[in-house]
C-alpha cells in the first residue's frame, strides 16, 4: 500500500504494523543467510587449500561424535557431551559475573570514597590483565592456595573477567534512568535499596539487554580458552578427537559451526525478549 492508498483505510484505524515475531523471523533469516555466506566462503577456501595438499576428507565420520545408535540404545557423542559442558560452564560463570558486576557497579555508584576506590581498583586491575594470564593466575596460583580444581578455576576466572565488563553495562544502564526517578522515589519515602529494586533497575533493563546479550555471547566464546588447562569442554574435546583421528579440518569446522549455532540462537532469543519487553513497557 502506497501513501496515496491511505484513503482506503477506515478513519481512526491505524495502518497494520508488523508483529514482533515477524521481525524476529526476518532477523533470523538474515542472520542465517549472512553466516552461511561467510562460513561458506571460509569452507570453500579451506577446501581448496586442503585439496591442493592432497588432504583425505572424512566427513562421514563426524556424525558419530554427535550421537551413536547401537544395540544398547542411543548414546550421545563426544561433541554433544562437550557442548553440554561448555553451556553449563558458561551459564554458571555468567550468573556469577552478573552478581559480581552488579555489586561492583553499586559500589562504584554508592558515593562512598572507600567503596568507590575498591570498585575502581578492582576494575583497573582485572581490565589490564589478559584473560589467558588471569586464567593461569587462578589455576596455578589461587587454585593451590584456596583448594579449588581446574573446573572452578575456569568458572571463577571467566566470572571475574566478565564481571568487569558487565559492571560497566550496569553502571551505564543505571545512569541512563532519569534523575527525576530518584527524586520521585525519595519523595515517597523509599530507601536507596528500595529505589534500586522497584524503580531504577527495572527501568534500566531495556538499556542493558543489548550489551548484556553481547556479553553472554562473549562468555560462550571465551570459555574456549579454558582448554589450555585441559578442562573438558567443547574445544578440549575437539582437540582430543583430532589427536586421535588427525581430522583437523573436519573437526575444527564442526566445532566452529556448533559455536556459531549456539551464539546465533542466543542472540535471536534475547532479541525476541528485548522486543517483547519493549512492547510490554
Amino acid at each position: 500500500m502506497t501513501a496515496s492508498d491511505t484513503s482506503f483505510v477506515p478513519k481512526g484505524r491505524p495502518l497494520p504494523q508488523r508483529q514482533p515475531l515477524a521481525r524476529v523471523i526476518d532477523s533470523l533469516v538474515f542472520s542465517i543467510v549472512l553466516y552461511s555466506v561467510i562460513v561458506g566462503g571460509i569452507v570453500f577456501l579451506a577446501y581448496s587449500g586442503a585439496q591442493a595438499m592432497g588432504y583425505n576428507w572424512q566427513w562421514y565420520r563426524i556424525p558419530q561424535y554427535f550421537y551413536t545408535v547401537t544395540d544398547d540404545g542411543f548414546q550421545w557423542g563426544e561433541i554433544s557431551t562437550g557442548l553440554v559442558k561448555t553451556l553449563t560452564l558458561s551459564a554458571t560463570a555468567f550468573a556469577l559475573a552478573v552478581l559480581l558486576g552488579l555489586l561492583t557497579a553499586l559500589l562504584r555508584l554508592s558515593g562512598l570514597v572507600v567503596c568507590t576506590a575498591v570498585a575502581v581498583g578492582f576494575l583497573e586491575l582485572v581490565r589490564n590483565i589478559p584473560l589467558l594470564v588471569l586464567l593461569y593466575v587462578f589455576y596455578y596460583v589461587l587454585g593451590p592456595i584456596f583448594g579449588f580444581d581446574r573446573y572452578w578455576a575456569s568458572i571463577l576466572c571467566l566470572a571475574v573477567f566478565h564481571a568487569v565488563l558487565i559492571s560497566e553495562i550496569f553502571r551505564a544502564g543505571i545512569n541512563a534512568v532519569p534523575k527525576g526517578q530518584w527524586e520521585a522515589a525519595t519523595s515517597i519515602g523509599m530507601s536507596k535499596a528500595q529505589a534500586y529494586r522497584y524503580i531504577i533497575l527495572p527501568q534500566s533493563v531495556r538499556f542493558m539487554l543489548p550489551p548484556m546479550t553481547g556479553e553472554a555471547v562473549h562468555m560462550v566464546k571465551s570459555s574456549a580458552i579454558v582448554s589450555v588447562i585441559a578442562v573438558a569442554e567443547l574445544t578440549t574435546i575437539g582437540r582430543n578427537i583430532i589427536s586421535d583421528t588427525y581430522m583437523s579440518f573436519e573437526i575444527w569446522f564442526t566445532i566452529a559451526a556448533v559455536y556459531m549455532v549456539v551464539t546465533l540462537i542466543l542472540s535471536i532469543g534475547v532479541s525476541f525478549v528485548e522486543r517483547r519487553y519493549a512492547v510490554d513497557t
